[in-house]
């Protein structure tokens, strides 16, 4: 950094630079990185978002989350299968019934936190 550069830094950025130095070193490389804005984009839409908490108790059919939020059968399959690939949720097949459930504990846990974080 050029000396003239550090006229701008203020004195906490000074006082913390050994904590910034540390974080930067812990960096995640970029393609960690990635997967995590994809994963947040993935709850960057609302009807996802509602599918999502239709699932917190526990399974239903595409029919069964479709009638709760009032849309197509058609429109929650695709949402399913955009959530399905993020890994956020899972199927399970019953003769011509898929059941689907949210992927694992994580899942909930991201939604409660987001949840709990917008409504302070």
């Amino acid at each position: 950094m050029a000396e003239h550069e550090h006229e701008h830094i203020c004195g906490a950025c000074e006082q913390h630079q050994e904590l910034i130095d540390r974080l930067m070193q812990q960096m995640p490389d970029t393609e960690i990185l990635r997967s995590v804005a994809e994963l947040l984009g993935l709850f960057g839409d609302t009807t996802r978002v509602r599918i999502l908490f239709e699932l917190l108790p526990g399974e239903l059919c595409v029919s069964e989350i479709a009638e709760r939020l009032g849309m197509t059968a058609s429109a929650i399959s695709h949402q399913l299968r955009i959530l399905k690939q993020g890994r956020l949720v899972d199927g399970r097949r019953e003769g011509k019934t898929v059941y689907y459930s949210l992927a694992d504990s994580h899942v909930k846990t991201i939604f409660y936190h987001a949840l709990e974080h917008v409504m302070e």
